[in-house]
């Protein structure tokens, strides 16, 4: 590595997403006397060839240079954190942040006050892990100035410098240490001075917003190696700190193995249920700690009331009953989370059986409608109501026949009651 942190390492070839429109962008930024790079998680990603979601980019032009050169380029600048140096581009319809150099004048612990510059180094130096630090100029050539190559050939998620200092900046990072041990990691132990710093800063995670932090747990949850990731938290205090209540580990374990047996993905809110939510209770917490969304609310609360409902000991009639009543989500959810807090292995047939009954079976909608009970002398009003109900009822519990006779049969038993 020479001095100035170039760097035998090269993502030539990497698969940037949108790379015209990026090779377009650099085009007219990095010349005439300034120089730009693609930065952070892009260039982490391409050399662990792991997926690529986003490009950011850095670069030595001011903001208003930056604009000015976009907007002469035919491009669209979007002043979306300019006082911090950053301008959103959009290039053949595909956005990108270009961020200029800078260094932190001013934190507190939520926000920063930064200073432009022209110092890739002292750029590098105030991210907040030295895997996150890596640059790439266009030619594909990496740089490293905090020891980040070596970090992630070794799959450890460090602070750069001082960690207590990294904290400080920005209480987040306490959580984003462990979102990023669980997606990078090796599954084995944290760091340990980032574990300490991020336990002796604890008290910090209270000044954050519920909804950073909201973003951050949900992340952390569906990561690769969140299971050893969550112990690490709960072990030095913090998962209680965060999710204010009793963590269920092993249920949360059994979730990850249950996925992997039928072949889903990860979901966020399935995983937040195994992890913290026993009763009804459980959910209202979790909600008001994270400000989780509505949808995200309405099934943690479902999953709470009726995730002991569902068992392959009920039959594949009453499942597909549920299926009708719950719609498949919430089926499922509830069908992973009973699952999970069973006796029975990630390998039981019956409960794989269950749990994947949706991907087999849609329910039908109910064929009986308004007019064929008025015109069996039913009166509107609650009389018709309850007729159609208990035609439903009647249809669901003879297991959801479509035969004209059948539904001619119901339709007149409940016009008689």
């Amino acid at each position: 590595m020479t001095a100035a942190g170039a760097t035998t390492r090269s993502v030539a070839g990497a698969a940037w997403p949108n790379a015209a429109a990026l090779n377009r962008l650099l085009g007219v930024l990095d010349r005439d006397g300034e120089e730009t790079r693609v930065v952070g998680g892009a260039v982490r990603n391409a050399l662990l060839e792991m997926p690529i979601h986003e490009v950011d980019v850095a670069t030595t032009a001011v903001p208003e240079e930056v604009v000015r050169r976009v907007t002469a380029a035919g491009f669209k600048p979007v002043p979306t954190g300019i006082e911090h140096g950053t301008v959103t581009v959009v290039v053949d319809k595909q956005p990108f942040e270009v961020t200029t150099l800078r260094q932190d004048v001013e934190t507190d612990g939520r926000h920063a006050k930064v200073a432009f510059g022209r110092d890739w180094k002292t750029d590098a130096e105030r991210r907040d892990f030295t895997i996150n630090a890596l640059s790439a100029s266009r030619d594909g050539k990496v740089y490293d100035y905090v020891g980040g190559l070596a970090d992630l050939e070794t799959r450890r998620v460090r602070f750069i410098g001082d960690p207590k200092r990294r904290i400080e900046e920005d209480y987040l990072r306490i959580l984003r240490f462990f979102r990023f041990h669980a997606a990078y990691s090796k599954g084995g132990h944290p760091d340990a001075e980032g574990l300490a710093a991020c336990v002796a800063g604890r008290d910090g995670l209270d000044a954050l917003s519920r909804e950073r932090v909201r973003m951050e747990v949900m992340k952390t949850v569906v990561a690769p190696h969140a299971v050893p990731t969550l112990i690490a938290m709960a072990d030095s205090g913090l998962l209680l700190r965060v999710l204010g209540g009793v963590s269920y580990l092993a249920s949360f374990e059994n979730m990850a193995k249950v996925e992997t047996a039928i072949g889903v993905a990860p979901d966020p809110v399935q995983r937040l249920g195994a992890l913290g939510v026993l009763v009804v209770e459980d959910a209202e917490r979790l909600t008001q700690k994270l400000r989780l969304h509505n949808v995200e609310q309405e099934r943690l609360v479902s999953m709470a009331e009726g995730w002991r409902l569902i068992s392959p000991e009920r039959g594949e009639p009453a499942a597909r009953a549920s299926i009708y009543r719950l719609g498949p989500q919430a089926f499922t959810d509830r069908a992973l989370l009973g699952w999970a807090r069973s006796s029975a292995s990630a390998g039981d047939v019956n409960w794989r059986a269950m749990a994947t009954l949706p991907q087999r079976w849609t329910a039908p909608v109910f064929p009986l409608k308004a007019a064929d009970f008025i015109k069996r002398g039913v009166e509107k009003g609650p009389a018709l109501g309850e007729a159609i109900r208990a035609a439903e009822t009647v249809w669901i519990a003879a297991g959801f026949p479509d035969d004209q006779a059948a539904l001619e049969k119901i339709a007149d038993n409940a016009s008689q009651k």
